[in-house]
């Protein structure tokens, strides 16, 4: 039983000593093995074991309390009480060493899985904020060329203003040139009108005076 207790308690040891330093793969292997260990029927079985260690313990420290007890009253500790004695004692603190050292184990198991998922999650973070940034930096250079795409058709809007400012004033300029054209045209009729009125006179002055000459003549 001692035997195996130092052997239970050597093998917890290298356990607590692989999960609190970092000695190559051996911890992930450590990790891996103490999460099937407590998959399935590992927990029910770990209980059984440690109920029955507690047990075994009790019974130990009320052996040698009972051996204390006797040697009180009797006045000496026969060689076979103090053998028995020095033996659950030994029991005894392998025992409490083992349940110890499997607490502590566990407490680091229990540690260690949160302080991956907490690596993990500042992984994600970390990728999440790069992400951010990048989708930041997208933002701005879409926001700049958003502003220089704004201030050209900025441009071109004062350019086409300027134009139809210019055809505007194009267009009054032809119509006023339109207008005088009109004037001009209404001039020239009123004096073609004019000039056929004389014409017409004249052509009955003239009619006239050769109807005269031909009087004259007779």
């Amino acid at each position: 039983m001692i035997q195996l207790l130092f052997l239970v308690l050597f093998v917890e040891g290298a356990v607590a000593l692989i999960l609190i330093w970092k000695v190559g793969p051996l911890r992930e292997l450590a990790m891996r093995g103490l999460d099937q260990l407590k998959t399935g029927k590992g927990p029910a079985t770990v209980k059984t074991l440690a109920c029955t260690m507690s047990v075994i313990l009790a019974s130990s420290v009320a052996s040698i309390l009972k051996i204390q007890n006797r040697g009180a009253k009797v006045g000496t500790v026969t060689p076979m009480d103090q053998v028995l004695w020095r033996t659950h004692l030994l029991e005894a603190s392998l025992i409490g060493y083992t349940l110890f050292l499997a607490l502590v184990i566990d407490r680091l198991h229990h540690y260690l899985r949160k302080l991956v998922s907490l690596k993990t999650a500042v992984h994600t973070s970390r990728e999440e904020v790069d992400n951010l940034k990048k989708e930041q930096q997208s933002f701005k250079e879409k926001e700049k060329t958003s502003l220089s795409e704004i201030k050209k058709l900025h441009e071109e809007v004062t350019s086409l203003k300027e134009r139809l400012q210019k055809l505007k004033s194009d267009s009054e300029e032809h119509e006023k040139r339109a207008q005088t054209a009109e004037a001009h045209v209404a001039a020239l009729q009123k004096q073609s009108e004019e000039l056929l009125l004389e014409y017409d006179r004249l052509l009955e002055d003239n009619q006239i005076l050769q109807t005269r000459a031909l009087a004259f003549r007779n």
